[in-house]
């Protein structure tokens, strides 16, 4: 298997570290017990070639090493030092690594700054140390190292096979669980791993980046509790998936995001959910059980991609043949639709029961003669309405279910089916219900490249991977993202205005910040007198209106009674807004109203949501959605980081499960999808012009066919900005 060739704009210094040419073991011992053994027995028996140097000042020898008794007394050139000492130790040992010109530590100790006060305290001189010494700091509170293409294994794992899927994960139990699994399996070999621990130094995009520059890596695979720089990581990943597959699984969710919140969309914002949406924005493949990990990783890495998601079902049995197709169709596959032609060639090989539409059903023709399974796998991946080939059943169980005679027919079959993958760019993913038990067939198809697995469900997970890479590569290359506004100088004199104020944009003013952007928002004006309403009444004629206060204290109207809607004429005008000053005085005696706003009722059609957040992990995110009232307890959203590109906007309206309300159901005619697209994507370009923007929230926005209207539009300013502090000055 090939490496995938191509490269990053830098070369990553981690290059030095993770494949040093010598290594110091600071805290060897010749007890078993002791990391510091451990990682001696590591290096020794995987046949490292780079020099080793214990360091203990009360042995002379460790493991038949010669041992030195500090860091600053080894006579070598060490790249990399691993510290196996208490947490106290640390900073003076990081110290004297830099005097000895190491480039990076690996930090196994806990009690830094995940047990806080004095732990914080100490990573803090920890990290002081790495920056006056130019140290690299990998951890601490990690479980460690390994390059087994190197005969680096600082774990000292034992039946760890080489091969071309590099980890990191947050949990060591997770590394330990995908090696076993990966022991069990036989097939699955690892590049590196890394357990960054508490990220003091070396985060996620770092090692995301080495592991997409590493030859050696095919894959690179991801256990995620949390992101430090998670901007920054979403930017690496869309790099490293322009070469080759990242898989990613996230733990938990964020909820930084969350405790801030004043809005729609704050309150959405640092969900799993947008967590798991800008990852995929980024080419990320996610995984959503643990399970999934290495049998994606392994099929992405085998097969790459996909050109689609048109998958052609051949099954010996037609319960499991059903059960893939449900799965298929839960995972957002679709069966292919086999051409005449093809459904032809099958019915020339197979018994005449046998059904020729997709799932195709061989009805026993395959119990005597196993490798016309090959054939029709052969004859379906010509179809050129096919994107990947799916085997389901027992292939290389014939011989042991049915006769040993039949194993030359299982061993021609497999060969086939090797000869098929060499010659077609599309993927074929078996499944069969002997994988536990390894047959020669299956072996066969292993060494060759080809992935089988012992479950539907995790070959469906693998063949949605596949066609959503696919779907990414062809439409990313492509695809240029939104470019920002230019602010304009009134526009941010009016958030100035109210962060002096203490108060947030009045929704007029949010609305003024729409409209002079592209937006389109419906007409309005502020009445604050009866001579304003007069003219607002005079200007606006006998249309139905909506009308609704303006004040800094009221935030949510209609629970303070300070909403009427369908108002006609100058007469129901006033006493409308007689009644909604009346409601917000009985229900904030103290809150300051500046008016009413006036605006003409939109046109029938559906409510969606347009929001906006900076998130402190990814920074700005735009969400979609259903909108109105019920918001936050559908939750039907999708998120995407800002800035857009046509195709993110585009997919954030295809994504929701509501998407069939705004292509028209019970008679209503289907919204004007593109319209809204723009929306998004002058949405996304405003926010980079404008930080003093902390959330967004315009909801309701109504689509329908002729376009859409702002009905509510809020914007909460960021009273923690730097410009907050300019103004003081000032």
């Amino acid at each position: 298997m090939n490496p995938i060739e191509g490269h990053l704009p830098t070369r990553s210094p981690l290059h030095d570290i993770l494949a040093p040419t010598g290594i110091a073991v600071v805290g060897a011992s010749a007890d078993p017990t002791k990391r510091g053994y451990k990682a001696m027995v590591g290096l020794i028996k995987d046949g490292y070639r780079g020099d080793i140097y214990p360091v203990n000042p009360k042995a002379d020898m460790i493991l038949g090493v010669k041992a030195w008794p500090s860091v600053t007394a080894i006579p070598g050139n060490p790249q990399l030092a691993l510290i196996c000492t208490p947490a106290a130790t640390v900073p003076g040992l990081i110290a004297e690594c830099g005097r000895r010109g190491i480039k990076g530590a690996v930090i196994l100790a806990s009690g830094f700054a995940e047990v806080g006060g004095g732990g914080a305290a100490l990573e803090r001189e920890m990290m002081a140390k790495a920056e006056a010494h130019g140290v690299r700091i990998i951890g601490p509170n990690t479980s460690g190292v390994f390059n087994l293409h190197h005969h680096i294994n600082l774990l000292a794992l034992d039946n760890v096979r080489p091969g071309d899927v590099g980890i990191i994960s947050q949990s060591g139990n997770m590394l330990l669980s995908l090696a076993l699994e990966a022991q069990h399996n036989g097939h699955v070999g690892f590049s590196t791993y890394v357990g960054p621990g508490n990220q003091s130094d070396i985060g996620f995009n770092d090692y995301l980046r080495y592991l997409g520059e590493d030859e050696h890596t095919r894959v690179a695979t991801l256990y995620v509790e949390g992101f430090r720089d998670g901007r920054k990581f979403l930017e690496v990943a869309r790099d490293v998936t322009a070469m080759k597959p990242v898989v990613v699984y996230k733990s938990g969710s964020t909820e930084q995001g969350q405790k801030a919140a004043s809005s729609h969309t704050g309150a959405l914002a640092g969900s799993y959910a947008m967590t798991v949406d800008l990852l995929r924005q980024s080419g990320v493949s996610v995984v959503q059980y643990s399970d999934e990990i290495l049998p994606v990783a392994e099929g992405l890495g085998l097969l790459q991609k996909s050109r689609g998601k048109r998958v052609a079902v051949i099954s010996d049995g037609g319960g499991q043949a059903t059960i893939a197709s449900d799965r298929l169709a839960e995972a957002g596959l679709e069966l292919a639709e086999l051409s005449e032609a093809t459904r032809a060639k099958l019915r020339e090989v197979l018994f005449p029961q046998a059904s020729t539409v997709n799932p195709v059903d061989v009805a026993g023709s395959t119990d005597a003669n196993p490798s016309l399974l090959a054939t029709c796998m052969e004859i379906v991946a010509d179809d050129d309405n096919v994107d990947s080939v799916f085997l389901v059943g027992m292939f290389g169980g014939y011989s042991i279910r049915f006769a040993e005679s039949l194993l030359g027919d299982e061993m021609r079959g497999a060969e086939a089916m090797v000869d098929l993958s060499n010659a077609t760019e599309k993927p074929l993913v078996i499944y069969s219900l002997y994988t536990p038990i390894k047959p020669p067939a299956l072996r066969r198809l292993h060494e060759a490249g080809l992935p089988v697995y012992a479950s539907i469900e995790q070959s469906v997970r693998v063949l949605a991977a596949l066609g959503e890479r696919g779907q990414y590569l062809a439409q990313a290359s492509g695809q240029s993202r939104e470019t920002p506004v230019e602010a304009r100088p009134e526009l941010t004199t009016l958030f100035r205005q109210a962060r002096a104020e203490g108060r947030d944009l009045f929704e007029y003013e949010a609305k003024q910040l729409l409209r002079d952007h592209g937006v389109e928002v419906p007409e309005e004006r502020v009445v604050r007198n009866e001579a304003e309403l007069a003219a607002a009444a005079s200007a606006l004629g006998e249309t139905p209106l909506a009308m609704k206060v303006v004040s800094k204290d009221i935030l949510h109207k209609s629970d303070a009674g300070g909403v009427k809607l369908n108002v006609v004429g100058e007469a129901a005008m006033q006493d409308a807004r007689e009644a909604i000053l009346d409601a917000c005085r009985a229900y904030d005696a103290n809150a300051e109203i500046e008016g009413v706003l006036v605006t003409p009722m939109a046109k029938k059609g559906v409510e969606v949501i347009v929001g906006v957040i900076r998130d402190p992990i990814f920074g700005p995110v735009l969400m979609f959605g259903l909108g109105g009232i019920f918001v936050e307890i559908l939750e039907d959203v999708a998120f995407r980081a800002i800035p857009l590109s046509r195709h993110d906007a585009r997919s954030m309206v295809e994504q929701i499960k509501a998407k069939r309300i705004l292509e028209g159901v019970r008679g209503e005619s289907a919204v004007d999808k593109e319209a809204l697209v723009d929306l998004l994507l002058k949405v996304s370009s405003i926010v980079a012009a404008y930080p003093d923007l902390k959330e967004l929230d315009l909801n309701p926005v109504i689509v329908n066919a002729d376009g859409y209207a702002v009905v509510d539009a809020r914007v909460i300013v960021d009273r923690d900005t730097a410009a907050t502090d300019e103004d003081a000055r000032a």
